[in-house]
Parts: structure tokens; C-alpha cells; sequence
């Protein structure tokens, strides 16, 4: 699972329910809690330390491993290929093959129709997440835009305090102890006080 919110332990069950039905086995899981739109991913990462040449990357979706930009997308591709590593996901029904017998032939005419078939899911789930980031933006913007995001409202009165404790000449690190906040909040009053 991609996110937090998401569900690792349907998607655990829905890959080992595939893997049962074919009678495979399991060498290692990896539980990812990180964005599918970049390559730096802790499990990943050791994922990719891990595997040898032949083993299968059973994925739930091809976009959780596939929102990658361009670049990062065809450096993922060529470590797999490199490794030798074959992805079967579980909404790309025509990857089911890569884990079944076959001859030499029809395993290379796998081998290519899927990788074909992951270039362009892979282009898809970028521009899906890249659309969907768009549209956010424009609704968080035209919500602010409408007064209807505001945000949190400014402490008036600690914020003041530390207006005065800046011009008294205490230390950043002072006021943030003093004060119970963060250098961020500290730093936004000084630069209010050298603005003005």
C-alpha cells in the first residue's frame, strides 16, 4: 500500500491469494508507505538489493510501483531488466503469464508484450497523479482565492511577544524555548520587523 490510509493488509491478502492459486512461494514481502511517485523508497530500495535473476515482483497495481516521472521510470525498468526480474501485477492479467511454464518463445513474447504493457501504465498512472496534483492545486487556489481557505489563524499575542523579545535582542533559540514555537514562526517576526 502506497499511503497510510490505504489498506497493506487487503492487498497482502489479494497477492497471497493469487500466489496460493498458483501454488508459488513467497521469498520476502514489502510493505511500502511511501509516495508510488518517486524512486526513493525505503523498501524499494532493499527490495531491489534483494532480489536475483528469475524472481518475480508481484505487485497488487502497477501504478504502486509505476507514478515515477520519465527518468525515474526507465531507471527502475532497466535495474528489473538488469536483474533479471520479471513484474507480474494483479490488474495486468496479461503478466500472469511471466510466473507460468512456457517455452523459450512464448516466455520472450510475454517478456514483450508486457513490457510494453508496463511503459504504458506506467505513462498513465504518471499523468493520472500529475492531473490529480494539478486539480488540487487549482481547487486549494481557487478556494483561497473565495476566502474559503484561510488557513490557521496568527497567535496575535504570542506572535507580538516575540516581536518585543526580538527587539530586546534575545536569541532565536531563546525566544523559540521561551515561547513554544519554531524557529519558522520566529524567523516569519524578524522578517516582519526587517520589512517594516
Amino acid at each position: 500500500a502506497s499511503t497510510k490510509d490505504q489498506d497493506a493488509g487487503r492487498a497482502k491478502a489479494d497477492l497471497e491469494r493469487f500466489v496460493k492459486e498458483r501454488g508459488l512461494v513467497v521469498a520476502a514481502w514489502y510493505e511500502e508507505n511511501e509516495s508510488g511517485a518517486t524512486l526513493k523508497r525505503p523498501e524499494l530500495e532493499r527490495l531491489m538489493r534483494d532480489c536475483h535473476p528469475g524472481d518475480v515482483l508481484l505487485v497488487e497495481q502497477v501504478d504502486r510501483l509505476s507514478r515515477l516521472n520519465e527518468a525515474d521510470w526507465e531507471k527502475l525498468r532497466t535495474d528489473l531488466k538488469s536483474k533479471q526480474v520479471r513484474v507480474v501485477a494483479l490488474d495486468l492479467p496479461t503478466s500472469w503469464q511471466a510466473v507460468s511454464d512456457g517455452d523459450e518463445f512464448s516466455r520472450r513474447m510475454v517478456d514483450a508484450i508486457n513490457g510494453m504493457m508496463l511503459d504504458m501504465l506506467a505513462a498513465i498512472a504518471r499523468k493520472d497523479y500529475t492531473d490529480r496534483r494539478r486539480r488540487q492545486s487549482q481547487g486549494i487556489e481557487k478556494a483561497k482565492a473565495e476566502g474559503r481557505m484561510r488557513g490557521r489563524k496568527e497567535d496575535e499575542k504570542r506572535n507580538g511577544k516575540i516581536a518585543v523579545l526580538l527587539r530586546a535582542g534575545l536569541s532565536w533559540s531563546q525566544i523559540v524555548e521561551q515561547e513554544e514555537c519554531s524557529r519558522a514562526t520566529v524567523a516569519k517576526i524578524a522578517k516582519r520587523l526587517q520589512t517594516a
